[in-house]
């Protein structure tokens, strides 16, 4: 699954110009955390949440007593620029962290995880076209099984068509649980395969069952292979 399968196209959006009063407003009534600032072209040049709103409002109070503690607790430039900030281009977070419409779910949530985000604005040539959060995301994670089944079987033939194997593998799955059943013509296949299907969203496990027709895997020395779940 792409983003652009999960994004929200009707993206808020505010201009680098826009007050600080008028973004609070939008966040209020929009019911969300966060938004994209944009300039004249529709490029992204920031973006905007409550956090960095909240930061705004440390501005008055010291952390320590006594004009030494005062220097020390001194913010650096872009700090003070956002505790002194009265328009979104100076408040918001740059540069702003995107992604394209064409990467995959899990790739969103594996950026989202390791940078801190809730939400990344979805670019294509430079020009915002939507947003995906991570509310986008757990709706995909939380599909019916009826859903995520046609996903997994199209994944395996495509898999399998990538790798000049016309073999039949039997898909099935239950509360997000995928068994792949069947006989492929590499063992290196039967091996990767599970892994493929695991980075589906809503795939919860896969346990393989597949069996093979060449060995042309080369076995770890002292270790027997062993066929074995695949969590997510």
């Amino acid at each position: 699954m792409r983003i652009e399968d999960v994004m929200t196209t009707d993206v808020v959006t505010v201009r680098p110009d826009t007050p600080l009063k008028v973004v609070a407003q939008q966040l209020v009534e929009r019911g969300i955390s966060g938004m994209p600032v944009v300039d004249d072209d529709d490029q992204v040049v920031g973006v905007i949440s409550e956090a960095d709103l909240l930061a705004k409002e440390e501005r008055a109070t010291p952390r320590r007593a006594g004009l030494r503690a005062w220097l020390l607790d001194e913010p650096d430039a872009r700090e003070r620029q956002k505790r002194e900030a009265r328009v979104a281009g100076e408040a918001m977070t740059t540069p702003a962290i995107t992604i394209a419409p064409f990467q995959s779910v899990a790739g969103a949530a594996a950026q989202m995880l390791e940078r801190g985000v809730n939400r990344l604005p979805v670019v294509r040539n430079g020009r915002l076209v939507g947003i995906v959060s991570r509310a986008d995301l757990v709706r995909a994670f939380a599909r019916p099984d009826e859903q995520i089944v046609g996903e997994v079987r199209e994944g395996v033939r495509y898999f399998l068509e990538l790798a000049g194997d016309f073999s039949r593998v039997d898909v099935s799955l239950e509360g997000g649980e995928v068994t792949l059943r069947g006989r492929v013509r590499r063992r290196s296949s039967a091996e990767e395969l599970p892994a493929h299907v695991a980075k589906v969203p809503g795939v919860v496990g896969v346990a393989s069952e597949l069996t093979w027709l060449e060995d042309d895997a080369k076995p770890q020395r002292g270790r027997p292979r062993e066929r074995a779940q695949y969590p997510v």
